[in-house]
């Protein structure tokens, strides 16, 4: 065997160990986030929301390779580590508002159970504030705090989400839903967003994927 080839299988060996190395790590999370989720599938009270409507968000978060996310709402988190394990395969990080210090404190918990807290940025905060002052840009959002003040958060998010980014809302479906009805009305107007909205456990996620500026 000559010493150039010598060294390419070399080479090639150092390659292959190392990507056995990430699946495997890839295969640990994988693992962990699954148990814990599975662990707690009953668990999930206090305006979490149901496994179905997280199992949307992770997929789509997935199949559009979103990177930069923002959460309106964290609870305790079970979207959040939806979102985050979804985010650990595209490369990306997730940024989540939570006014209330309890529930933000058993999310932080629930982060580090699951294995997903390098990926989230927990800010314990009031939403109507922030929202204003995050410099962006997202390129996706799940809102799920107070339904009067959708649309105001879309108004103040849509000149910070990026062209092909989504924006999506829980809860567009349920009645008398406090401003839901009303914000999605106003984004399926919009001609730069493309709204759908996908039924899930029932009570509804509304996305609008921004086609241009």
């Amino acid at each position: 065997m000559t010493r150039r080839r010598a060294t390419l299988l070399a080479l090639a060996a150092v390659a292959v160990t190392a990507a056995a190395t990430v699946l495997a790590d890839e295969s640990a999370l994988d693992q962990k986030v699954r148990t814990f989720l599975e662990k707690h599938r009953g668990d999930w009270r206090d305006m979490n929301v149901p496994w179905v409507d997280g199992q949307i968000l992770h997929d789509l978060v997935v199949k559009n390779g979103h990177k930069r996310a923002l959460e309106i709402g964290t609870s305790t988190g079970h979207s959040s580590v939806w979102i985050a394990w979804a985010l650990s395969r595209t490369g990306g990080k997730l940024t989540t508002i939570e006014i209330d210090p309890s529930r933000h404190a058993q999310a932080v918990r629930n982060f580090e159970q699951a294995g997903v807290a390098a990926l989230i940025d927990a800010k314990l905060a009031d939403a109507h504030e922030l929202v204003k002052q995050l410099s962006g840009p997202f390129d996706f959002v799940f809102s799920d705090a107070d339904k009067g003040w959708y649309l105001q958060y879309f108004k103040d998010l849509d000149p910070k989400l990026e062209a092909g980014g989504c924006f999506t809302a829980h809860n567009v479906l349920r009645s008398g839903g406090g401003g839901a009805a009303e914000f999605l009305e106003y984004v399926k107007r919009l001609p730069n967003y493309r709204t759908t909205v996908e039924t899930g456990s029932g009570e509804g996620i509304s996305v609008s994927c921004k086609t241009s500026r």
